[in-house]
């Protein structure tokens, strides 16, 4: 199989000739062919990444084949990839800490923690808000922060989540 893409800069001499010795013995320049195929050929070498991923899926769908097949698929993979936009990904940075369950043995130490986090709290408020879980303990916390407050709780017998 002879795999061409267009580019904008002309092949080399010894790019052409690498590409001639990666061809098996029975190659498409000894293989009898119409001028059709030739022309056909060459039309499909213009073609760009993206034009040649649509002509891969239209052909999978008007000859009804699977999306899976071993060597063709793999050859696919990139012009399709090329023809999907990639997201970036974008780390998180801001987390909400939230109190999901604690340990009955530890209550006392859970609710005095959270009292010394939410100093607008009472010790009743505190003791209320721990037993009122799942419950948001803090909202826009910074990653090392949430992870820290995290450490903090689990370490006293509470179940916390980050998201």
């Amino acid at each position: 199989m002879v795999r061409c893409f267009a580019t904008t800069t002309t092949p080399t001499v010894e790019a052409i000739s690498a590409v001639k010795a990666s061809i098996p013995s029975a190659s498409v320049d000894t293989v009898p062919h119409s001028p059709e195929l030739a022309g056909l050929v060459d039309h499909i070498c213009q073609l760009n990444l993206i034009q040649t991923a649509q002509l891969v899926s239209l052909l999978k769908k008007r000859l009804n084949l699977p999306d899976i097949i071993a060597a063709p698929a793999m050859a696919a993979a990139p012009a399709q990839a090329a023809a999907a936009p990639v997201e970036p990904v974008v780390e998180k940075t801001e987390f909400r800490v939230t109190l999901e369950k604690f340990d009955p043995a530890s209550k006392a130490k859970i609710i005095r923690e959270i009292k010394s986090l939410l100093p607008q709290l009472n010790l009743v408020e505190a003791k209320t808000f721990v037993e009122s879980a799942p419950k948001l303990i803090k909202e826009k916390v910074k990653k090392d922060e949430a992870e820290k407050l995290k450490k903090t709780l689990e370490d006293l017998g509470a179940t916390i989540t980050l998201d």
